[in-house]
């Protein structure tokens, strides 16, 4: 199968989830015998050609002309890659399916949907109204308006936990059976052979401190302020904690103003960016992993985490809620709740026997449930049901205008004997 994947993050650009899952679902369906092309957003010096490992990426800039707004830019760049699409399709022939990873390659994905009678399966990572906790501006609105308008253009669509399936089915009125629930995974090979690191772990905490670790994006919806305030308790119960907050985000500045007013500052460590290889050695390095969400579609890291035997704890929302069952592969608290997850913290704190088993029984679930071959046969699935759906619908579009130009024909004849029986009479009498 020729695959197009339509996406605006692809590594090394890295701006959030969908870079990751885009570049393992691309690897997992070359090694299925699938043909992938990638179209992305060329960032920095990074090739506008690349061969990755069978993935085959070409990249677009931006206009020159500088846009007026971050929604000016994004439709620039869809028309960039519309263009680089046309040009592979007319070299390489046509594709068997469109890929569109969220709202910001619709436009692209329905333009060559249209133009080449491709069917579109588009990924909804997260919608707008979730982040948001609603519509408020028109930004917003346009944005949720896209978001509409990708998923009522796509054969078939796909989300990534069964929180999300109701949450867009509720939000743009889709069909049930059109939304199909393929959950994200993760490389299982991803943490071989690292193990702890001492003098790694000693730029950020004490040896004798247990640290409690954030990794992810510094916005409102990770919940982070939640868990901050939920430091005095834990360090009541626990004083030789630390916690560790990686990433980095619009927050940042509140968040540290925030441990500061608290009086905590010195147990609030924040790292800013990291690396992968730092992101593998953290986790490696901490005790316990805290994910807070109050608005989380999936939640990748909560898989990172359970892989690298790290002891989680999330709140009980979106994506994160499916993932984790409570005292068996990690524990839950209350979303926005700061005394619900320093309890869970605490818990873990105190227990020695439950971390060991609730990490053992939740990186054999990700093993089993998360694994890439399984997530790329769900959707090839998808794929298939999409093109399947579209010849169908072509072949019955073809014998609707086919019946028409009969039913035309007929008219027209039965109108020209009508014609010919009257110009008969007509003479007949004269």
């Amino acid at each position: 199968m020729k695959i197009l994947m339509l996406t605006w993050e692809y590594p090394p650009r890295i701006v959030g989830g969908i870079a990751r899952v885009v570049h393992d679902l691309s690897k997992r369906l070359i090694k299925d015998g699938h043909e992938v092309t990638v179209v992305t957003y060329r960032d920095g010096e990074t090739p506008y050609y690349e061969n990755d490992k069978g993935v085959k990426v070409y990249r677009v800039d931006n206009y020159m002309i500088k846009p007026n707004n971050f929604i000016e830019w994004i439709m620039q760049l869809n028309f960039n890659m519309v263009s680089k699409a046309c040009e592979i399709i007319s070299k390489e022939g046509k594709f068997d399916v469109i890929h569109a990873h969220d709202w910001l390659v619709a436009n692209a994905a329905k333009t060559l949907k249209h133009s080449y009678e491709i069917p579109i399966v588009s990924t909804i990572h997260a919608t707008e109204s979730g982040r948001n906790t609603g519509i408020h501006d028109e930004t917003q609105r346009y944005i949720n308006d896209t978001e509409w308008l990708l998923t009522y253009e796509s054969t078939e669509v796909i989300v990534n936990s069964n929180y999300m399936k109701g949450h867009i089915q509720g939000l743009f009125g889709l069909p049930f059976d059109k939304i199909n629930v393929v959950p994200n995974g993760i490389n299982l090979n991803n943490f071989n052979g690292i193990q702890r690191d001492y003098e790694f772990r000693r730029q950020y905490a004490l040896d004798n401190e247990k640290i409690i670790l954030y990794i992810g994006r510094l916005v409102y919806e990770k919940g982070i302020q939640h868990l901050i305030s939920a430091m005095p308790k834990i360090l009541e119960g626990y004083h030789d904690s630390k916690l560790i907050i990686a990433g980095k985000g619009g927050m940042l500045d509140e968040l540290k103003n925030q441990a500061e007013r608290m009086g905590i500052g010195n147990k609030v460590y924040f790292t800013g960016y990291l690396n992968s290889k730092q992101v593998q050695k953290m986790y490696k390095c901490s005790d316990i992993a805290v994910f807070p969400s109050t608005y989380e579609p999936f939640g990748i890291v909560a898989l990172e985490a359970m892989l690298a035997e790290v002891p989680t704890v999330v709140s009980d929302v979106g994506g994160l809620n499916e993932i984790v069952e409570h005292r068996v592969t990690g524990m839950k608290s209350y979303a926005g709740n700061a005394n619900s997850i320093a309890d869970s913290i605490l818990t873990l704190l105190y227990d020695h026997q439950l971390c060991n088993n609730i990490s053992k029984k939740a990186k054999m679930t990700v093993k089993q449930e998360y694994n890439w071959n399984k997530i790329a046969q769900d959707t090839h699935f998808v794929y298939q049901k999409a093109i399947c759906q579209t010849m169908a619908e072509k072949q019955a579009n073809e014998i609707l205008q086919e019946k028409a130009k009969k039913a035309k024909k007929a008219k027209n004849s039965d109108s020209e004997i009508t014609n010919l029986l009257a110009f008969k009479t007509k003479h007949a009498y004269a």
